[in-house]
């Protein structure tokens, strides 16, 4: 092939798919060549992610912009960090043996929103995104678009870089939305692994305090280890904790990790006057009384869906400079061998991030 490699590759590799009967499957497939503009990775980490539980592990569904289910049958996750062991013809920004996050969506590169970064609202039939329409992370090896690569901090681990792939960008972008900083205290419903990105990253942008609502309670003692909420409570308690931390006024900022009306609800209950909200969770429906709850109070609303790459390149960078690390959130770690395990504890009721590590099978 025309690359260049670090070391001789196998000629096959184990890779992960989600026949969509909640099971995950564990084949053996060759290892793929990359083509112009391509990298071969090597799998660092692979994160697994609640879209893809709901749109492909459990059923094949579609969603906006998708005739038919969004998955087409690939090698699953589309949270992948990795080394690069290979290049294409054409490659320049990267090589052999860098550490690189990937952008979870190859776009078109051509329409506006792609020079913009957001490949994820690229419009064009050549958008594909890793683990529904091209092979994902799930594997020993990936081919990956050299333009959808940021380079991945030494200060930070192949699990880190996996969580930067999706959650922990999905949440960036919510919080860079409300413009979260030191005058602001951030209300964080929905504490799963988008919902801990978001305490984290509202923390290191220097909100003065972080409260976090969550409906379960291994949830909250998970999240209460992370040492970045000022407090994590119950749904049923979150007003008089709220007045008490901010002097009756509500949170400036809120942000809806759980995807639930209840959930969007208790955002927009406990923010203040001109309070900011960024809507981040996925499904649902947003049901408000409108004059008192957000007329009156003057309350503007963001809805977002991932991020771009230079903001996800930035994240990777802030991230060292707050000295966080995303993998704190994890809380299950399984080899790729333990696929099936791993997607079952992902789609019930973990207390953190599910991540696979192709190494530890090695």
């Amino acid at each position: 092939m025309s690359t260049t490699a670090s070391s001789s590759l196998p000629a096959t590799m184990r890779g992960v798919y989600l026949p969509g009967d909640s099971t995950a499957s564990v084949r053996s497939v060759a290892v793929p060549e990359p083509g112009p503009g391509q990298v071969l990775l090597r799998v660092g980490a692979a994160g697994i992610c609640g879209s893809d539980i709901g749109y492909i592990y459990r059923e094949h569904k579609t969603h906006r912009g998708i005739e038919g289910p969004a998955y087409r049958g690939v090698i699953a996750s589309h949270e992948p960090s990795g080394t690069v062991v290979a290049t294409g013809p054409g490659v320049r920004a990267f090589g052999v043996g860098d550490r690189v996050v990937v952008y979870h969506i190859a776009g078109c590169g051509r329409c506006d929103v792609c020079r913009r970064g957001y490949f994820i609202n690229c419009a064009s039939p050549e958008r594909a995104a890793y683990g529904w329409q091209r092979d994902g992370a799930a594997a020993d090896y990936l081919v990956a678009d050299e333009s959808t690569l940021i380079p991945l901090p030494d200060e930070l681990s192949f699990v880190d870089g996996a969580l930067i792939a999706c959650g922990f960008g999905t949440a960036y972008e919510g919080i860079r939305r409300i413009g979260v900083s030191g005058d602001d205290d951030l209300l964080v419903v929905g504490l799963g692994p988008v919902g801990l990105a978001a305490g984290m990253i509202g923390r290191g942008r220097g909100a003065r305090r972080v409260i976090g609502v969550e409906l379960s309670e291994e949830r909250r003692a998970w999240a209460d280890r992370l040492g970045v909420f000022d407090a994590t409570v119950a749904p049923e308690e979150a007003g008089p904790v709220v007045a008490e931390l901010t002097g009756g006024q509500g949170t400036s900022t809120a942000i809806d990790c759980s995807g639930s009306r209840p959930g969007r609800s208790t955002a927009i209950e406990h923010l203040a006057e001109w309070g900011r909200l960024s809507l981040v969770g996925e499904g649902g429906t947003l049901e408000t009384e409108v004059s008192d709850a957000l007329l009156h109070k003057q309350v503007t609303i963001f809805a977002s869906w991932v991020t771009s790459l230079p903001a996800m390149s930035e994240l990777a960078r802030s991230l060292v400079r707050w000295g966080m690390r995303p993998e704190s959130v994890v809380s299950d770690r399984y080899a790729l061998s333990d696929a099936d395990t791993a997607f079952r504890l992902a789609a019930g009721a973990g207390r953190g991030k599910v991540v696979l590590v192709p190494d530890l099978d090695d």
